[in-house]
């Protein structure tokens, strides 16, 4: 068992070395120096997402979106940033005397939090999978910008890739159960308002009963 997770760990730390090399020594230049700390700060303690789902639940038509989204990026704080952040520890690219990446400054503020998994990327792609179960073209718009948002975590050295790839299947997976909690909920309501409607409409026809039962006694 030890060799099994002694080799899955040296393809995860490969797969992460070759990523971060490839991006930092073949993508960097001026542009992207400028691009992605904008992109970057779009996914910043997911208030860009928080406020997109406040807004879809003012609009009933759009309501069980922003509930879905809500959801899941609560399950999102809870098990990501609460219980794996601190259960792996995982220290941050750029805290670590790593050859792999070039001794260029942070272009952003530097996380004072654990690695594992991005938060960022994690709220994104929580948000971009409850908008797409509900509205695909929406959804679409929703993922290009979550991609966007992981790949601006690895560029700025601030994640390794397994980080980002890790936030974003957890992300698909809670975005996923947060429109389902809301589709059974939703569901429960309307076989709840549908049972009481029922029983109305049978009071409704035994009243006519009783009347002309009354009638007839008298007649």
């Amino acid at each position: 068992m030890n060799d099994i997770l002694s080799f899955i760990g040296l393809q995860i730390s490969s797969f992460d070395r070759n990523v971060l090399y490839a991006v930092n020594h073949s993508m960097r230049n001026s542009v992207m120096d400028t691009v992605m700390p904008f992109i970057t700060k779009l996914g910043d303690k997911g208030i860009f997402w928080i406020a997109l789902a406040i807004i879809l639940l003012i609009p009933k038509k759009t309501r069980k979106t922003g509930a879905a989204m809500g959801i899941a990026m609560l399950l999102g704080v809870i098990i990501g940033n609460g219980i794996l952040k601190n259960f792996v520890a995982r220290t941050r690219p750029f805290d670590l005397a790593n050859p792999v990446l070039p001794k260029h400054r942070l272009l952003i503020d530097a996380p004072t939090d654990y690695s594992f998994p991005s938060g960022h990327t994690l709220a994104s792609f929580e948000a971009a999978t409850a908008i797409y179960k509900d509205h695909t073209l929406y959804g679409f718009a929703a993922f290009v910008l979550a991609l966007l948002i992981a790949f601006s975590r690895i560029y700025l050295q601030v994640h390794y890739p397994s980080d980002v790839l890790g936030g974003a299947i957890l992300g698909f997976l809670l975005g996923l159960l947060g429109s389902t909690i809301v589709r059974w909920f939703t569901d429960m309501r309307a076989a709840r308002k549908a049972r009481k409607a029922e029983k109305e409409a049978e009071k409704e026809s035994k009243t006519p009963e009783k009347a002309s039962e009354t009638t007839s006694e008298y007649m």
